[in-house]
């Protein structure tokens, strides 16, 4: 339980791959909604994908039941305790409640339960990136990368990592 009010739930059907999605395309989502193609496949199959066990998501609901947040990590391709961060979203009138915190906490629990050895994350160099940027580092994690024009001209990946065990 977050506060009382808000409770994290792990995806485990259909019914909330499908909100989760709804979500993911909300108004209240990302702040830049400049999504890549590849990003609009992504958050329209990923949900669906983790309940075949390719990722685990989490969701936060309110009081009504209404998603608040979303986070999801999946271990990568080489399958040798490396994990991957995707996408930790907080709809945008519940921010600053301390809902992100406790959803990285959760995943953090996740990997070390998991015998994860790293997790790494990614986003964007352009100024509206700044706030998880500093999540990332608030948490931990170390840019150890930089992929130039990645998204479009102009707007690198940066990559960040966190060493779990």
């Amino acid at each position: 339980m977050i506060a009382n009010t808000y409770r994290i739930e792990r995806l485990g059907s259909v019914a909330d791959a499908e909100r989760i999605v709804a979500f993911f395309f909300s108004p209240y989502s990302f702040d830049d909604t400049r999504h890549t193609p590849g990003e609009e496949e992504h958050f329209r199959t990923l949900p669906y994908r983790a309940l075949e066990g390719e990722a685990v998501f989490w969701f936060v609901t309110n009081e009504q039941g209404d998603i608040v947040a979303v986070n999801s990590v999946k271990e990568n391709e080489q399958k040798t305790g490396g994990y991957s961060w995707d996408y930790i979203v907080v709809h945008r009138d519940y921010r600053s409640e301390g809902i992100a915190s406790r959803l990285i906490e959760a995943m953090f629990l996740f990997l070390e339960y998991s015998s994860a050895r790293y997790v790494m994350t990614y986003t964007c160099s352009l100024p509206e990136y700044g706030t998880i940027r500093k999540l990332f580092e608030r948490n931990g994690f170390e840019l150890i990368g930089r992929c130039p024009d990645y998204y479009f001209e102009g707007e690198d990946r940066l990559i960040y990592c966190r060493k779990i065990s």
